[in-house]
């Protein structure tokens, strides 16, 4: 039994509860008799609210998102119609703006906008007390990082074997872009370094090996990233990941140095570029400098083993069709392992929505809140874009078609056209942007490239076995093996990796150039390290 509650709905298991940790840590005397509680979006919030109340809580504490609003909002909804007298409260950054306009809001007891770390633990004792707070929605001042108590031991055996560990060494962003809740968060505070490595000593010590700095600009103080790369470089082992979002035209010797002694495929940037149309970017108050990223993702691709994963976003204001392809042809050229295309979305509190009646910006009103179509866009391109989105995670993203996608655009063609082209061939054929089983894809792209590329079809299926094999697959169709030479090696050829880097590993076992790879049957792949969450 435990007097208070703190539980989310994770998008998916693998992804732990950071906020509900951070809580928990700084509960004091309070955390005895509280209890952490996590679910997915696969449990029904009827399940939800039965497994809560058999804790038997007088207070219960919500994290509230964007991916779980709507069910959130039935959990609370549920528990107040079983159990009026438990005092439900709620946090997190889909509560925290433009709160009293949420029917969610108002089924609560209270609302904490902000960060709860410390406000929390106030409002909980008042609440096991009789009192209800002053004001029933709480505007948290930010804490100072000092008085904050980490909450990494509050990471399970079970999590570190299992899911993604989230950490973070700083919070806020210098940057003011308008579509990202982050440009709210000013200005960037840091954590004090020597605790908080201890803390990640810690979870090393016990065999944790895969962390995702949440920081949102990692690289923007050089001394303490470059302190907290030598730390983990010099106790780096074998199958150690770590993801870290990076500000991409800020790469200087300092970092350079110790970013190029990593192994491969132990380290991940997320470098958000959003826009390489500089009207745009100034436009809604994105800075940054184009000839520096370009050069700094060039070098990342050719002197370092650094995985590369580059955000795009559809639909920003004044950005037309023509110029989203030239930005994504432009990003294609570079690289990346990964190109995260996205739909812009206007999430609670960003300014972006003062360019709606300008741009005629038009937003689902339900959550993740996406773009429907703009001046410049319609509704129907934009679903075209959204499908684009899904396929090109499939096809290029995924890694299983590391060789066999470029082959979609040939040389001199414009690979966003191209691959437009195949996604609305795509769409026709399916009838559907999910569950689509991998085979079956493959059966697919062997016929697009064959039928209306017209690429020859032993060469199309000699690519696809080579994917097949360096991805550790065994089920590539009878139809494309058929048309293999029986010198070929369709058997698997990549390591089994791990749930968590499977994506990664499938992308470090690219095909070397046509030109570089030697004649006769091909040899089969060093074997890889593992793969990324949720693949």
């Amino acid at each position: 039994m435990a007097d208070i509650v703190l539980a989310t709905l994770n998008a998916k298991y693998i992804h732990s509860a950071f906020g509900l940790r951070y809580l928990m840590a700084n509960l004091g005397d309070l955390q005895p008799h509280a209890r952490l509680m996590e679910f997915d979006l696969n449990r029904r919030p009827v399940d939800v609210v039965e497994a809560i109340l058999q804790a038997g809580p007088r207070v219960v504490g919500l994290g509230v998102y964007i991916w779980n609003a709507g069910p959130t909002a039935e959990v609370v909804r549920l528990l107040k119609c079983l159990r009026p007298e438990i005092k439900v409260v709620l946090g997190g950054p889909e509560v925290s703006y433009e709160t009293e306009q949420q029917p969610i809001a108002h089924l609560a007891d209270c609302v904490i906008c902000g960060e709860a770390d410390l406000a929390f633990p106030q409002i909980a004792r008042q609440l096991l007390q009789g009192r209800m707070p002053v004001h029933r929605i709480v505007q948290a001042p930010l804490p100072d990082l000092r008085q904050v108590d980490l909450p990494y031991d509050w990471y399970t055996d079970e999590d570190i074997a299992h899911r993604v560990l989230y950490v973070e060494a700083s919070r806020g962003c210098p940057f003011s872009c308008e579509f990202c809740l982050s440009s709210l968060d000013i200005p960037v505070r840091t954590f004090p370094l020597e605790p908080f490595l201890a803390a990640l000593q810690r979870l090393l010590d016990r065999g944790a090996r895969h962390f995702k700095f949440v920081d949102r600009t990692f690289n923007l103080h050089i001394a303490t990233a470059r302190a907290i790369l030598e730390f983990l470089l010099r106790r780096h082992r074998e199958g150690q990941f770590y993801h870290f979002e990076m500000v991409p035209d800020r790469l200087p010797r300092e970092l350079r140095e110790v970013i190029q002694q990593f192994p491969p495929g132990s380290l991940q940037f997320e470098v958000g570029i959003q826009t390489f149309n500089p009207e745009v970017a100034a436009r809604i108050s994105r800075r940054q400098n184009y000839a520096r990223l370009e050069e700094n993702l060039a070098w990342l691709r050719q002197q370092t083993g650094v995985h590369i994963h580059a955000d795009l976003i559809a639909g920003l204001p004044g950005e037309s069709l023509e110029s989203f392809a030239a930005g994504f042809d432009r990003l294609v050229a570079l690289q990346p392992h990964e190109i995260q295309f996205g739909i812009l979305k206007r999430l609670r509190g960003t300014p972006i929505s003062r360019h709606d009646a300008e741009w005629g910006m038009v937003y689902n009103p339900h959550p993740p809140y996406e773009i429907l179509e703009n001046r410049l866009i319609d509704f129907a391109t934009m679903q075209r874009l959204r499908r684009f989105a899904r396929y090109w995670d499939l096809v290029a993203n995924s890694g299983h078609f590391t060789e066999t996608a470029p082959r979609l655009w040939h040389p001199g063609r414009s690979p966003f056209y191209s691959f437009l082209a195949w996604s609305d061939w795509l769409y026709q054929r399916a009838g559907r942007t999910d569950a689509i089983a991998l085979p079956r894809l493959t059966s697919w792209l062997f016929e697009y490239l064959t039928t209306v590329l017209g690429q020859p079809p032993e060469e199309v299926a000699a690519c696809l076995a080579r994917d097949y094999a360096r991805a550790g697959h065994r089920d590539l169709p009878g139809h494309i093996r058929r048309l293999l030479p029986s010198t070929h090696p369709t058997h698997p050829g990549a390591a089994s990796a791990s749930a968590l880097l499977r994506r990664q590993a499938r992308h470090r076992a690219q095909a070397a150039p046509a030109e570089q790879r030697p004649a006769g049957p091909d040899p089969l792949p060093d074997p890889a390290p593992a793969a990324e969450a949720g693949n």
